[in-house]
């Protein structure tokens, strides 16, 4: 029986071992999508216990403490960070098989030296130990121990992008804003009119139809690209399907004005014409766009209207993507050379039609100028990272592959990068061992390099 979690974790093979340990191991991070505040960030204040740095905005965590039966009240309510941990160490050892089972004890190692499996019987030696620690931890030094050279957060257009400012002059690890115009894209959203008027005051002119408004978006383009922003960033739960057209477009934006009902087929329009208009800009500036489809949001509506959005309440969407992503990506690139993209679907039946949709799209001499994003949300575990990769190798060069990102709240969550870059390793040595790849080392280690590290630095040619 191999030992719980020991030095060769998920590495089944010799070669496994090896590529792991001799190159993936000691790799920087650049983690290009996170949800990190950078106020967090630049305030960098000590943790008053481990469940602030732990369990503070883990929906993953959360979701699982749920259908475990845990209250609210020692998940998300007013109970104690202690009576909170408690209850995460009573679920942990129900998630035999679940990823955050070997994410919950890869941070206990890496970050505390605790090898014992949490469970309600170790929980308060656990509780004390990680406590005695964290008192002395940062922000930005877990950031450096994950030897992280490289994040981006999520950010909003209208964010003044302060706490950014401030960690530029702090001067360490390179922390980068990522434009996120999420909020722009829902005119029929009942939110849509404050934020507009945080727009108007952050560009400082009256908005009031389509093409000031896309003058207003550029201008909060400028002043990211300015703030060392290189990506952008957007969450697209449905593809629209509608052909762009400005004149449709203004025609949504006159009715939201005139405070109508947007008929949909206009909310489609608008969002196909902005997204092109968008992916234009992105190429002008020679930035990164990133397409986040297929999550179905905020299905407890009680829940949500409690907590907010982001909390434990969604799931896998299966609506069908070829069809309208094509579509889109097609405009964008007649309007304009499409910007360098990464294509992600949180439904892996899409994981082929990803695969195949970016190989019709590449740029003359330039590696993955379309290229998939990993395994994302509800698939960043061993078996759907397993799968995500072997599909991408059966329609294109898995060199290319940009590789692992946290797409986490938590500081703790760069030993997912370890996780990934050990089951990457262990699929690689399975291949060269079963005879369908050469024991071919320079092969092997400029593969692993440039997956567990090069693409993902190829998108800050700058930085």
């Amino acid at each position: 029986m191999k030992r719980f979690m020991g030095k060769n974790f998920l590495l089944d093979t010799d070669t496994a071992r090896e590529l792991y340990h001799d190159i993936a191991a000691d790799l920087p991070v650049y983690d290009f999508h996170c949800h990190i505040p950078a106020q967090q960030l630049a305030e960098n204040e000590p943790f008053a216990s481990i469940a602030q740095v732990w369990l503070s905005g883990d929906h993953y965590k959360w979701r699982a403490m749920r259908v475990a039966g845990v209250p609210e009240a020692m998940i998300t309510g007013n109970a104690s960070d202690e009576e909170k941990f408690m209850a995460w160490a009573e679920t942990v050892p129900k998630l035999i098989g679940n990823p955050l089972y070997h994410w919950t004890h890869l941070e206990l190692q890496r970050y505390f030296d605790i090898d014992e499996p949490l469970s309600p019987k170790s929980a308060a030696e656990i509780w004390n130990e990680c406590n005695r620690q964290i008192i002395s931890m940062r922000p930005r030094d877990l950031i450096a121990r994950s030897n992280v050279k490289l994040l981006c957060t999520t950010d909003d257009p209208v964010d003044s992008l302060e706490w950014h400012q401030r960690l530029r002059a702090a001067g360490e690890t390179e922390i980068l804003p990522t434009f996120r115009p999420d909020r722009a894209m829902n005119l029929d959203a009942p939110t849509f009119a404050a934020w507009l008027l945080q727009l108007e005051n952050a560009v400082g002119f009256a908005i009031n139809d389509f093409d000031t408004f896309k003058r207003a978006l550029t201008l909060r383009l400028e002043f990211f690209h300015a703030n060392g922003c290189r990506l952008s960033d957007h969450a697209l739960d449905t593809v629209p399907a509608a052909a762009p057209s400005d004149d449709l477009a203004q025609e949504a934006f006159t009715a939201f004005r005139r405070g109508e009902t947007i008929l949909s087929h206009l909310v489609d329009a608008y969002r196909s014409s902005l997204l092109v208009f968008l992916a234009a800009e992105y190429s002008r500036v020679h930035w990164t766009m990133q397409l986040h489809i297929g999550a179905f949001r905020d299905l407890n509506t009680p829940m949500f209207e409690a907590l907010g959005p982001n909390t434990g309440f969604d799931a896998i969407a299966d609506t069908p993507i070829a069809r309208p992503l094509a579509s889109l990506l097609s405009a964008m690139g007649e309007a304009a050379p499409l910007p360098r993209t990464l294509l992600f679907s949180l439904n892996d039946k899409d994981n082929y039609t990803l695969g195949t949709l970016m190989g019709t799209l590449q740029r003359d001499g330039v590696p993955a100028h379309v290229g998939v994003g990993p395994a994302w949300w509800f698939h960043d575990h061993r078996s759907g990272m397993e799968k995500h990769l072997r599909s991408l190798a059966n329609v294109a060069p898995l060199s290319e592959f940009i590789g692992m990102t946290t797409d986490s709240r938590s500081l703790l969550s760069y030993a997912r990068h370890e996780y990934f870059r050990r089951i990457f390793c262990n699929v690689l040595g399975a291949w060269v061992e079963n005879g369908e790849y050469p024991e071919d080392y320079r092969s092997l280690e400029m593969i692993v390099r440039k997956v567990c590290f090069e693409n993902a630095m190829s998108l800050f040619p700058t930085a």
